[in-house]
Formats: C-alpha cells, sequence, structure tokens
C-alpha cells in the first residue's frame, strides 16, 4: 500500500502544482487521471524521489519514501514521460548497464535477467537491435523492462501511450496489467480509456488537487440518469454551455453531438444516456474550472 498524505507543491514562479494531495493506492493498476498541467508529472516525480514536497507524507508499507529516498530507490520502477536511450546501444547492452547501475554485479545472473526481462516485455527476438531502430511502442516496452529492474514493489508510468498505434497502445496496456497482478503500478494518464480498461482504482486530479478517487464503475455509476445527450447545430453551441453543464462535444455528420449533465431532461430532445468514465471525468473537470472561477 502507497499512502499518501497533505502532500503540497509550489514552484518558485508561483505555480501550485499540488494542494493537499492525500490517496491510498493498493497493489493493482491505479489510474491517476487527469488534464496536462493538472500536476500528475509532479506528483509522479515527488513519489519517485527526484523532487521534494512543501508538505506531506509518503510511505510505501511502512518505508517513509521522503526520509529514506534510498531505499525507496532500490524498490520503485519509474517510466517517465520522456527518457532517453543511447541511439547506437542495442537493447540488450543498454538493459545490462542499467542492471549494473541497479547492483545486479553478476555477470551470469545479470544475462540470465536481461534475457527474462525482455522475454517479459517481448523484446528478446529483436535484443541485438540499436535502440534507435526502435518504433515507439517497443521504446516503451523496453522503458517497462529497465524500471522492472530489480523487482520494485512500486512501479511509476508517465503519459506511457501517448503517441502509440492502436495495436502497440494494446499491448503495452496488456503488459502493464500483467505486472499490476503482483506489486502497486501507478498509471499516470490523460487518456479515459487506458483508465477504464485497467484500473480497478483510479483518481482525477485537476489543478493540483484530487477532485474523485475511487473504483471507475462507482464513479460511473453515481451518474446513473443525469447524463444527456442530443444533436444541434454547432453555431448553437455556446448558447447551450451557457445554459446547461456541457460535458463534451463531438462532431457527428456536420452537426455538433453534446453530453450534458443535469438531474432532469433539459429540454425536448434529448435522451438520457448511459454514463461512462469519460463523462465523470469531465464533470469533475467541469467543477473545477467553476470552482476557480467562483
Amino acid at each position: 500500500m502507497l499512502t499518501i498524505r497533505n502532500l503540497s507543491k509550489t514552484y518558485p514562479n508561483g505555480v501550485r502544482a499540488l494542494s493537499d494531495v492525500s490517496l491510498d493506492i493498493p497493489n493493482g493498476m491505479f489510474g491517476l487521471l487527469g488534464p496536462n498541467g493538472a500536476g500528475k508529472s509532479t506528483l509522479m516525480r515527488t513519489i519517485a524521489t527526484l523532487q521534494d514536497p512543501d508538505a506531506g507524507t509518503i510511505k510505501l508499507g511502512d518505508l517513509d519514501v521522503l526520509a529514506d529516498k534510498s531505499a525507496t530507490r532500490r524498490l520503485l520502477g519509474y517510466l517517465p514521460q520522456e527518457f532517453g536511450v543511447y541511439p547506437k546501444v542495442s537493447a540488450e547492452a543498454m538493459l545490462e548497464h542499467f542492471a549494473i547501475l541497479k547492483g545486479v554485479t553478476n555477470r551470469g545472473e545479470r544475462r540470465e535477467l536481461v534475457a527474462a526481462l525482455l522475454n517479459q516485455v517481448n523484446l528478446y527476438e529483436v535484443r541485438k537491435r540499436r535502440l534507435g531502430t526502435f518504433s515507439g511502442g517497443m521504446r516503451q516496452r523496453f522503458g517497462v523492462a529497465q524500471a522492472l529492474i530489480g523487482a520494485p514493489r512500486l512501479v511509476i508510468v508517465d503519459e506511457p501511450t501517448a503517441g502509440l498505434d492502436p495495436e502497440e497502445r494494446q499491448r503495452f496496456l496488456n503488459l502493464l496489467a500483467e505486472i499490476g497482478e503482483r506489486v502497486v503500478v501507478i498509471l499516470s494518464t490523460h487518456i479515459v480509456d487506458d483508465v477504464s480498461e485497467l484500473c480497478p482504482r483510479m483518481a482525477i486530479i485537476a489543478e493540483g488537487r484530487v477532485r474523485l478517487a475511487g473504483e471507475p464503475r462507482e464513479t460511473i455509476r453515481a451518474l446513473e440518469g443525469r447524463v444527456w445527450r442530443r444533436t444541434i447545430d454547432k453555431v448553437a453551441l455556446s448558447e447551450y454551455r451557457a445554459r446547461y453543464t456541457v460535458l463534451s462535444t463531438r462532431l457527428s455528420g456536420g452537426a455538433t453531438l453534446i453530453h450534458v449533465l443535469a438531474d432532469a431532461q433539459p429540454e425536448s430532445g434529448f435522451e438520457c444516456i448511459a454514463p461512462d468514465l469519460e463523462d465523470v471525468y469531465f464533470g469533475q473537470l467541469h467543477q473545477a474550472a467553476a470552482a476557480r472561477a467562483a
């Protein structure tokens, strides 16, 4: 269990990236959902001991993450949104280098570990290829392999599927789900489908605050009977935004399809639909924007 309490961080330029964040994250896949600039990456870097908060605590079981960073790093696997590799080095050689840095000094043990990890992420057959020739999905899977060195208890992946094609994305998500059967895996993303497909528990963060935390299906159930849909002329969109809580809009056949949050039918022409996690997500972002405006 990863326990986060009252975590806050304000940067020197005055940007308040985290504001009193508290979360309980059990073993398994945990989705941290939020738009760009919500504070997700700041939270991930803080958990990974790459920066200090202004206030708050983080514990992994009995381990005080912020007080004992060396011990935390031995138990941590981290795949940041952007990570560099040497393009002319093979996947096998690079992974051996990372293993040495993690303290795997026995040559035979290290080779066995590297082979096992490359097999796990389905890169063994291309282990001799230079990393500069890898596709985006292959690079991400290599990143997972390096994150798994040392059998971590906590794995953090930050925006891992951005830019992947559908096949690579699904392969990558299947890999994360397999890893999440054994350890805490935090999936930080702005892609709603990644969370709805993978994570039994989640939180939505916006403007540095946790807006909602729980099980995706329970958060969806709370909106049942309150999400309405209709098609409107595009020129009328601003009028509907002024009158109703518009969760989302989508162009469909030259017209605009809108989802509205309301306790009763907003007007004739709206139909009540089954909500999904995207409706929950946009509803929380709307509340955050309304609170800021107030």
